[in-house]
């Protein structure tokens, strides 16, 4: 099934179809049940020519003797049997493998540190307004403005790096975290000057939407489909032409396609929104696919990114639908 990023193709992590033995894809060399009928203790069966002096015939140990395993090895006591069939299973962690776990505290630490990076910049206007006055408003105002623009380039560049970057980088999604917080304190704190409270309620409309869609996905109401790919492709591709007309209208007239036209203005956020909903449940399956198909822990802070970058559109969009509404 196509994904939302045909870029995160490229990971070796998860592709549909492709089992992991301890977090190593099973056709890798080294890996469990490489021939037709399996091997037996991680190694290929070899056929050899009928044996002597102590050995089985067609390649396989004579029985052992005196109290010794095959191939000269002592056998294993009773008390060592014992525990070793009394240790606790493998765990994902034991193996390397990603588990429900890694994927939550990746996303959480991705998005906590969006929300409080985001939260520091949007007050700084109130709150330099509060202990410096009129100056410290205008102060504040201007490096909210620096920040958003520091962050909306950071995070372009960052978020480029990581869709390109083969092998996930918890580093990096970290920084990336940073610049969207960055990105997403200045316009919020700028967009709270003119309509004071929009901030809570874009932030509250989007995890209504989120925690909606991960709810419908867990009850197995909303899933992806190939045709359902198509259109959201599509779709997205209209998007950004239409982004990039209107980026082009404002820089040479002043003009803004989204509000001197409210009504098309809630149609292209509404649609946008949905776009984004429906990026979240592929960003969903994705975890599930993760984890089902034991990729690698780093994994982890790959879907982290996406669920990122996913939820920070959806508040974009429904930051302009508000001011919209709010404004006529």
């Amino acid at each position: 099934m196509a994904r939302h990023n045909p870029i995160f193709g490229n990971d070796q992590a998860v592709r549909q179809g492709q089992s992991y033995e301890y977090g190593r894809p099973a056709s890798a060399p080294g890996s469990q049940f490489t021939s037709d009928f399996g091997s037996q203790y991680g190694q290929t069966q070899t056929q050899q020519a009928p044996g002597t002096y102590g050995q089985g015939q067609y390649g396989q140990a004579a029985p052992a003797q005196y109290g010794q395993s095959q191939y000269g090895q002592a056998a294993p006591s009773a008390e060592s049997l014992d525990a070793m069939y009394a240790r606790p299973a493998a765990s994902g962690h034991d193996t390397g493998r990603m588990t429900m776990r890694d994927a939550l505290n990746a996303i959480t630490a991705t998005l906590g540190i969006i929300i409080v990076v985001g939260a520091g910049v949007g007050l700084l206007p109130s709150v330099l307004g509060m202990v410096a006055g009129d100056q410290g408003f205008s102060m504040g105002v201007m490096a909210a403005t620096v920040a958003m623009i520091i962050g909306a380039i950071g995070g372009l560049i960052s978020g480029l790096v990581l869709s390109f970057k083969k092998a996930p980088s918890a580093i990096l999604t970290l920084v990336y975290a940073v610049f969207e917080g960055m990105l997403l304190g200045g316009i919020s704190g700028l967009f709270e000057q003119i309509y004071p409270g929009i901030a809570l309620q874009a932030v509250l409309a989007t995890f209504a939407v989120a925690g909606t869609v991960l709810v419908m996905f867990r009850m197995g109401v909303l899933r992806t489909s190939a045709r359902l790919t198509k259109i959201f492709m599509v779709s997205m591709v209209a998007y950004l032409i239409f982004s990039v007309v209107n980026i082009g209208i404002m820089f040479f007239t002043g003009a803004n396609l989204r509000y001197d036209n409210p009504w098309l203005g809630l149609i292209i956020g509404g649609l946008a929104v949905v776009m984004a909903a429906y990026s979240l449940v592929m960003d969903f399956e994705d975890v599930q696919r993760a984890v089902n198909g034991g990729a690698p822990r780093t994994y982890a802070w790959r879907v982290a990114f996406g669920v990122a970058a996913t939820l920070v559109w959806m508040y974009m969009e429904i930051l302009r639908i508000i001011s919209i509404l709010r404004n006529n």
